[in-house]
């Protein structure tokens, strides 16, 4: 089990529940449109937010960002010491910074005693695309090794001044290379981990390397917190977070649905009917597991697990619960039937 570290209130590690986050895109010291942003993403089911922080003009707005604000307030820091500072004085409940980037050891001392004493945790951030030099040079590439190497070694400059409130990220954009970093990283120490597929592109294939790289991982039971990195709207981060998380069995904080491929059975316009579901329970907020099925012959059982399921058949449909049937009516009102028996769930 990984260490339990704590963002503003909430723990990350140690058991606690894999928590979702998101990065805004606004400028930072736009500060209305910054926390407009944040306030949608904690609509959405946003736990932590970064925002980047690459000039002092953004660090000065961190307090006036924070001051508006119920989600915990991550900084991302690139080099600039002094940026880190100023972003902990005002308030950020953690920090994302490589020591190693950040010059002379008595940079770093600053920063690590800046966040001890303010109980702000750091998340070293590593990332295939800027490795040092000499991890290149010696496994010929970012390998998944050299990427751990990396990781201990910027940690190794915290410890030297006594900080070990530490988060450990290992991202490329290469699905497999980042899990394996992560499982070698999981091997090697207790950090806890902050899971994604860094640049992993717009919304279609972005979601599916995240699912498979993040969902991987947290199938092996390794990963802490996430992010979904998408070149999209943050918030689209946060659904597709939220299914990742239903999909390994991590959250239940809604439906669940799970409906047949189609086969040559199927007896009605299965895709549709599936969609406009889908579209019904967004407004439901039950731990149910919900099934559309095609055919009456073998739907009800195959979807016996579901709390409550339709399977369509010549002209009519089947409403069950657990694989019983409840009873049938027209194709045109099993939605509407369907909906109706949700209601009916406590």
């Amino acid at each position: 089990m990984t260490k339990k570290i704590f963002v503003g209130g909430l723990p990350i590690g140690g058991g606690s529940p894999v928590s979702i986050q998101s990065m805004t895109n606004t400028p930072t010291d736009d500060v209305e449109a910054t926390v407009r942003q944040i306030r949608r993403l904690a609509a959405a089911g946003c736990e932590i937010v970064r925002v980047a922080v690459p000039n002092m003009a953004a660090a000065k707005a961190v307090g006036k960002i924070k001051e508006q604000i119920d989600l915990p307030l991550v900084v991302d820091i690139h080099f600039n010491y002094k940026l880190a500072l100023e972003c902990i004085e005002a308030g950020a409940d953690k920090v994302r910074i490589n020591p190693g980037n950040i010059g002379e050891p008595e940079r770093v001392k600053a920063v690590a005693h800046a966040c001890a004493r303010k109980n702000i945790p750091i998340r070293i951030g590593v990332n295939g695309g800027s490795l040092e030099k000499h991890l290149l040079e010696k496994y010929g590439g970012p390998t998944p090794q050299a990427m751990v190497d990396s990781a201990f070694g910027h940690i190794a400059l915290l410890n030297r001044y006594d900080f070990d409130d530490i988060c450990v990220s290992l991202k490329t954009s290469h699905v497999a290379t980042t899990m394996q970093a992560y499982q070698l990283m999981s091997q090697q120490s207790n950090y806890p981990l902050h899971l994604g597929v860094t640049e992993a592109g717009t919304t279609r294939m972005g979601t599916i390397k995240s699912a498979a790289g993040i969902g991987g991982l947290l199938g092996l039971g390794i990963g802490d917190t996430l992010r979904v990195t998408l070149t999209a709207d943050p918030v689209e981060e946060i659904v597709a977070a939220k299914d990742i998380l239903k999909a390994v069995g991590l959250r239940k904080d809604g439906p669940d649905l799970i409906a047949c491929p189609t086969c040559g059975r199927t007896r009605i316009d299965l895709i549709p009917l599936a969609k406009a579901v889908e579209e019904r329970l967004q407004d439901v907020k039950k731990p149910i597991t919900v099934a559309v099925m095609g055919c009456v012959v073998n739907g009800p059982g195959e979807a016996s697990a579901a709390d409550v399921g339709i399977a369509g058949g010549n002209g009519f449909g089947v409403l069950f619960r657990h694989g019983e049937e409840v009873k049938r009516v027209p194709q045109e009102a099993l939605l509407d039937e369907l909906m109706a028996l949700i209601h009916e769930i406590p």
